[in-house]
């Protein structure tokens, strides 16, 4: 209910500013005043043209100018950075490159080494088994020449054997030796 009361009584009093301004008219326009309302354009400007231009313009026009040259010294240290930057990724690219070269010529030298290794691994493999074939064709070409002495004695005996149990007569081995001899001769022919 107070704020009811509180806006009529506003509303009342607006509307007596607005009837007392309808019957004594616009004051701007009435010609009696317009000397007053020059002077206190002027003075009012000109208090503000010399405030302005004394206090507020100059701490503008610093505020520019520190602006201005701490822009300046931001692009000067970028572009320093930035000619810093090429240089050191062209030192780390010559870097790269001379790390892959070194690279490329140890494994070349690890694979030469490698090679070497394994051709002197393989021709003492080589030696070692032509050593063993030699010993082993020599124990062969001489089992080769006793081979027929010990068979035909083997056979020898073993005819001797034989005859001597089949037939219970002893029987002279170098008769039997010669049989067998001429036997041997004959499988050989063949």
């Amino acid at each position: 209910m107070k704020k009811i009361i509180i806006y009529l009584l506003a509303l009342f009093s607006v509307a007596q500013i607005a009837i007392s301004a309808e019957t004594g008219g616009m004051p701007q326009l009435d010609p009696k005043f317009w000397i007053s309302q020059i002077f206190w354009l002027v003075v009012t400007f000109g208090i503000l043209l010399i405030v302005l231009s004394k206090f507020i313009l100059p701490k503008i026009r610093n505020n520019l100018e520190t602006r201005k040259s701490q822009i300046m010294e931001n692009i000067e240290i970028a572009d320093n950075q930035k000619i810093n930057g090429e240089k050191n990724l062209k030192e780390y690219d010559k870097i790269i490159f001379d790390a892959k070269l070194t690279a490329k010529k140890t494994f070349n030298l690890a694979k030469e080494k490698i090679q070497l290794d394994l051709t002197k691994e393989r021709e003492k493999l080589e030696g070692e088994l032509n050593s063993e074939i030699d010993d082993v064709e020599k124990e062969i070409n001489d089992l080769k020449k006793s081979a027929p002495e010990k068979i035909s004695s083997i056979a020898v005996d073993a005819a001797s054997e034989i005859v001597n149990k089949l037939t219970e007569v002893k029987v002279n081995k170098n008769n039997v030796s010669e049989i067998v001899d001429e036997q041997i001769k004959l499988l050989g022919n063949k």
